[in-house]
C-alpha cells in the first residue's frame, strides 16, 4: 500500500529554523555603525557650511549698504555748484505735491538750492503742472523760495502748463511772475478735508463699533463713528484757518495785481479758472512757455534742468533701511490694545 505524500513536505522547515533565518537577515551588515557616523558627520558639515554661507553673505548684504550710503553722501558733497555758460535754470513741479514723491520738499528744496546756487543761472524758472496737495510740503517750498531770491538776487518765474492748482499755486505766487496757456488750470484756493462715514451701514447690518479711548476728543473724525456738532465745528475751524494762511499767502505773492472781486471772494472761494481768465483776475501775468521766457524774459536760450530725482541706489537704501526700521519697531511695539495711545 502506498503512503500518501505531501508535495511541499520536502521543502517545510521547522518554526524554530524558520524563526532564526529571519534573525539573520534583520541583523544589520559589518560596518554598520561607521556608515551611520559618516552620515552624520556629513550632515553636519553641510549644515555648518550653510550657515556660514548665510553669515558671509549677510555680512556682504550690510557692507554693501553702507558702500552706497557713503557714496551718497559722496555724491552730494561733490556736487557743488560751479562756473557755469549763462543759462535758464529750470525746476519741475509736477504730480501731486506731498511727501515721498517727485515734488516733494525733500527733493523740491535741493534742486532750487543748486539753481540759485549756480552763477551761471540767470534766473529759475517753476515749471508746473501741478493738481495740488499738501500745504505742508508747499508751505516750505515757498518760503525757501522767497529766502533764495532775498540771498541771491536772482528772478524767479513760473510757467504753468496744464494745471497749477491748489497746493501748486501755493507755490508759484513766490515767482515774480506767473506765465500761463491760454488752456491752463489755475486757482482752487481753498482748503478741504474728505472723508467716509459708515455709520447707517453699521447699524443695517448689525455691526458695533467698540473704540476706546482715553482722551474725551481722541475718537474725532473716527468714520465708524458717529459726527457731533462739536467735532465738525474744530474741525471746520482748523480749515478755515489754513484756508486764510493760503489767502495771505496769495495776497503777499500777487499784492495789487489781484483784481477786486468783492473783496477777492470770488477769487478765494476755491473756483478754478483757464489761463486767460486768470489773467484777467490778477492770478497770472500772462501768456507764455517755458521757451518764451528763457529767450525773451531771461535773455538765456539755454535751459538747464535742476530737477533732483530720487535713483535707483537711493530707493534702494530707503527700503533697505525701512525693512531694517519696521524690524525693529516690531519688536518693541506695545501691545495691540495699547497702540491707539500714539497720538
Amino acid at each position: 500500500m502506498s503512503e500518501d505524500t505531501d508535495p511541499d513536505a520536502s521543502t517545510a522547515q521547522p518554526a524554530p529554523a524558520r524563526a532564526t533565518k529571519a534573525l539573520a537577515e534583520e541583523v544589520p551588515p559589518p560596518g554598520w555603525e561607521r556608515a551611520i557616523l559618516e552620515k552624520l558627520v556629513l550632515a553636519t558639515l553641510q549644515e555648518q557650511r550653510s550657515a556660514r554661507r548665510w553669515r558671509t553673505f549677510v555680512r556682504l548684504a550690510w557692507l554693501g549698504f553702507f558702500v552706497v550710503v557713503v557714496w551718497l553722501g559722496f555724491q552730494q558733497s561733490v556736487d557743488k555748484p560751479g562756473e557755469s555758460p549763462a543759462h535758464t535754470a529750470v525746476v519741475h513741479i509736477k504730480g501731486e505735491i506731498a511727501a515721498d514723491t517727485v515734488a516733494s520738499a525733500e527733493l523740491l528744496v535741493p534742486s532750487l538750492r543748486s539753481a540759485f546756487e549756480d552763477a551761471g543761472a540767470r534766473a529759475v524758472v517753476l515749471r508746473v503742472n501741478s493738481p495740488g496737495g499738501s500745504p505742508v510740503q508747499a508751505g516750505i517750498v515757498h518760503d525757501e523760495i522767497l529766502r533764495l531770491k532775498a540771498l541771491h538776487k536772482k528772478p524767479v518765474y513760473a510757467v504753468v502748463e496744464e494745471s497749477c492748482a491748489s497746493a501748486a499755486y501755493y507755490i508759484a505766487v513766490a515767482a515774480d511772475h506767473i506765465y500761463v496757456d491760454k488752456a491752463s488750470i489755475v486757482g482752487s484756493i481753498g482748503v478741504l478735508f474728505d472723508g467716509f462715514g459708515f455709520t447707517g451701514v453699521m447699524e443695517k447690518i448689525g455691526i458695533e463699533r467698540r473704540l476706546l479711548t482715553a482722551g474725551g476728543n481722541k475718537g474725532i473724525l473716527d468714520p465708524f463713528s458717529p459726527e457731533t456738532p462739536e467735532h465738525r465745528a474744530f474741525a471746520q475751524s482748523l480749515l478755515d484757518q489754513i484756508h486764510r494762511q493760503f489767502i495771505a499767502v496769495v495776497k503777499a505773492g500777487r499784492g495789487t495785481r489781484l483784481k477786486d472781486q468783492q473783496d477777492g471772494s470770488d477769487v478765494f472761494t476755491g473756483l478754478f479758472w483757464n489761463g486767460e481768465q486768470a489773467i484777467a483776475l490778477g492770478l497770472a501775468d500772462q501768456l507764455g512757455s517755458l521757451d518764451y521766457v528763457a529767450r525773451e524774459v531771461v535773455h538765456a536760450e539755454d535751459i538747464v534742468d535742476y530737477t533732483r530725482q530720487e535713483n535707483v541706489a537711493e530707493r534702494l537704501v530707503k527700503r533697505f533701511g525701512l525693512a531694517v526700521g519696521q524690524g525693529i519697531a516690531r519688536s518693541v511695539a506695545p501691545h495691540p490694545a495699547l497702540r491707539g495711545m500714539a497720538p
